[in-house]
């Protein structure tokens, strides 16, 4: 899963993005609400932990302009302020969840896990994901199918929940490139190409009968074969 933190509070955002990275999420942080709403408005990120009180523009009025864009990406609200009025609007205006600060981290990476779930992108368990006969497990980067198993990469964990999550729909390079390494990345085409071959191999050595499709000049799929 790929999140992205909206706070203002440099320490504060440096520290979850740490937290959020040990437990195997890839992580984008903005400072502000104009470069957070630039960021959210990608379609690239599964959760969204936004700030209300943010420079440049607020964080309410952020989230009202990711749902009016049509983006039903899930958002968690952080604010150091308590008030009744900012959790009903914050509601009203499409947040998933409410969250005040100070705050526990193991109950915001507790909403992070109930989200994915609340999508449909995470079954079993909070960690799990399946499609055909192969199981990942993005926490500890186990592929297993049937009896057999395998530890991946990070990368190649990322990459393949990445296409597992759109089963069936073309993924592009582009798009990869921007899930896995980000917006400033200098990543190319044969990166993928590279992480694409290593995860078809592991797929063989799992003798699993999920496969990598090319889709020329487009992208990759995830079919069952």
């Amino acid at each position: 899963m790929r999140i992205l933190v909206v706070e203002d509070e440099i320490h504060l955002a440096e520290a979850l993005a740490q937290i959020l990275k040990k437990n195997n999420y890839t992580v984008d942080v903005s400072n502000d609400g104009e470069d957070g709403l630039d960021n959210a408005l990608s379609g690239i990120y599964d959760v969204i932990v936004l700030d209300i009180m943010l420079p440049k523009m607020n964080g309410l009025d952020v989230l009202e302009n990711i749902r009016s864009e049509g983006f039903d990406t899930p958002v968690i609200l952080l604010t150091a302020k308590n008030e009744i009025s900012d959790k009903v609007r914050g509601l009203d205006s499409g947040a998933d969840d409410y969250l005040a600060k100070p705050f526990n981290t193991e109950e915001l990476l507790a909403r992070i896990r109930a989200l994915g779930r609340r999508r449909g992108e995470i079954v079993a368990n909070t960690n799990t994901i399946s499609f055909a006969d192969i199981t990942l497990n993005t926490q500890t980067l186990q592929l297993t199918s049937g009896a057999n198993e395998i530890t991946l990469t990070l990368k190649e964990s990322e990459l393949l929940e990445h296409l597992m999550l759109h089963k069936g729909l073309v993924c592009s390079k582009e798009q990869i490139i921007e899930k896995l390494w980000g917006f400033d990345s200098e990543a190319e085409a044969n990166h993928v190409e590279v992480y694409i071959s290593f995860l078809r191999k592991k797929l063989t050595f799992v003798h699993s009968k999920a496969a990598i499709n090319t889709v020329r000049g487009v992208g990759y799929t995830l079919v069952e074969g």
